[in-house]
């Protein structure tokens, strides 16, 4: 009896794939370390003590533990994949404590799994006081935590492409299931990776022949392509920002950044037409046209003239909210209180998954809705059979329970955290708030929180840090380690 519960972990492989990810982190340090050797010698001192603090720990970890099986299992995914999350924060946290921002440990941990989730909330109150070098390592945190930090490596180790490789991968990876492009995961994951570096690169080098300066060009790609919402533009730049020659890309970027990459990549191979097809597609492009024309009703409603309000800032604002990027518009505050559950509305969905965008992902909404209007059909015909298709494949009706399931634990979870957080010394509108925000990674404000979370009690923000990254792995690959069954044979 006692050894059919015994833990069924491999802890030595868990700990040297560990020592590995943390040495992949101060690789990532490096940037921030030295543009702040060139422009910001003030910083250097604390991205070297960080960048130091991970090799030592990692390397110790690679050097001295000697795995004799060398497999991951489903369990061994799952719990490396929320593991790597945490310890990627504490680490990446270093720097925030260290430089002259002097941020005690719970704000650097809350602003470290803010960056990495993508959520994109902080407690810093302006930007203007943030060094640059520290501001390039929140905006490089969400690029990496955009597609996904295991996802990422195990596009980078070869050791990983494996069954454990591929649980990893499904943990980490949002959406009902989860196509792969290639046969190999490190393949699909490099694939997945080559696309997020091009619209990056991309969007980097427009901003920077238009209107923005090197610097704020590259934060501001790094922050749009992952929808991580970290604005990086001040004085001068924050002008630049209000332009069309900011706005009009950044929509298009963060639309992207809603797509399933999946779909991008075919298009990448000339099949356009198949990605246009896709029905999840055609319902993301939808529900951002209907959303943005309520808004225009409600603008010209109140009598406005100008084209640029008209049109743009309401698109810009609707791909933000679905996207869960969280940029705003100065204009939202205007347009009165009608607007504000479509906006919620929006954030709660999130765009298709497979994308870097959080929420419950538009594809559970679009399979919730078939599967209710086959039950629906079925109150008139009981027995006839209704199949459950998306772009024309059948799906197993079990899909139908797993995707119910993920909404009453979302809303549940939603509910509860709210409340939890209220009772830590929030207002109850602004606690559900920012849980609601941080739950779906949206990184958005209201109330106490509209400029920033330094006034959320300490242990709400630790509250809030734990909601980010439930949000951002999709509850289960969390949730599950919490279970008894898991850590049982």
């Amino acid at each position: 009896m006692r050894s059919r519960h015994r833990l069924n972990i491999n802890v030595m492989e868990l700990v040297r794939i560990i020592g590995f990810l943390i040495l992949v982190e101060a690789m990532f340090m490096l940037v921030p370390f030295f543009y702040s050797l060139i422009t910001d010698k003030a910083e250097v001192e604390a991205f070297a003590i960080s960048i130091a603090a991970n090799v030592v720990v990692g390397l110790s970890i690679v050097l001295t533990v000697k795995p004799r099986v060398r497999e991951l299992g489903k369990r061994d995914g799952m719990l490396l994949t929320a593991l790597v999350w945490v310890i990627f924060s504490l680490f990446g946290m270093l720097p925030f404590m260290l430089s002259e921002m002097r941020l005690s440990i719970v704000e650097a941990f809350f602003e470290s799994m803010s960056g990495f989730t993508t959520t994109g909330v902080s407690v810093l109150e302006n930007i203007e006081d943030v060094p640059r070098g520290v501001n390039l390592w929140r905006c490089l945190m969400q690029w990496l935590g955009g597609v996904g930090i295991i996802i990422f490596t195990v596009a980078l180790l070869p050791m990983l492409n494996s069954s454990g490789g591929m649980q990893m991968f499904n943990a980490e990876a949002t959406g009902i299931t989860h196509d792969k492009i290639r046969p190999r995961v490190s393949q699909t994951a490099k694939r997945l990776w080559a696309i997020y570096g091009v619209l990056t690169a991309t969007l980097g080098v427009i901003l920077w022949i238009g209107p923005l300066p090197m610097y704020e060009a590259v934060c501001q790609s790094l922050s749009t392509v992952s929808t991580g919402g970290f604005n990086s533009c001040s004085g001068e730049s924050a002008e630049a920002w209000a332009t069309l020659g900011v706005r009009i890309p950044v929509i298009i970027f963060m639309f992207l950044g809603g797509v399933n990459f999946v779909l991008i990549y075919r298009a990448s191979l000339g099949q356009v037409r198949r990605a246009l097809s896709d029905a999840i597609f055609r319902g993301y492009v939808v529900v951002i046209l209907l959303s943005t024309l309520f808004i225009v009703g409600v603008v010209l409603s109140d009598g406005e003239t100008d084209l640029e309000k008209i049109l743009v800032e309401p698109l810009f604002q609707v791909v933000s909210a679905i996207t869960s990027t969280g940029y705003s518009v100065d204009s939202v505050y205007t347009w009165g209180k009608v607007i504000a559950p479509v906006l919620m509305a929006l954030m709660l969905m999130g765009a298709c998954a497979g994308s870097t965008s959080g929420g419950l992902k538009i594809d559970r909404v679009i399979f919730l809705l078939k599967s209710a209007k086959n039950e629906i059909k079925k109150v008139v015909h009981p027995n006839r059979y209704y199949p459950l298709t998306v772009n024309g494949v059948v799906k197993p009706p079990e899909l139908a329970l797993k995707v119910a399931v993920f909404f009453v634990v979302y809303l549940a979870l939603l509910m509860i955290s709210g409340l939890v957080v209220s009772i830590l010394g929030m207002s109850v509108d602004d606690a559900y708030f920012a849980v609601f925000s941080c739950l779906g990674n949206a990184g958005l404000g209201f109330g106490e929180t509209a400029s920033s979370y330094a006034s959320v009690p300490d242990a709400g923000k630790l509250v809030l840090s734990f909601i980010m990254l439930v949000g951002r792995l999709e509850l289960f690959t969390v949730l599950i380690l919490f279970t008894r069954s898991f850590w049982r044979r």
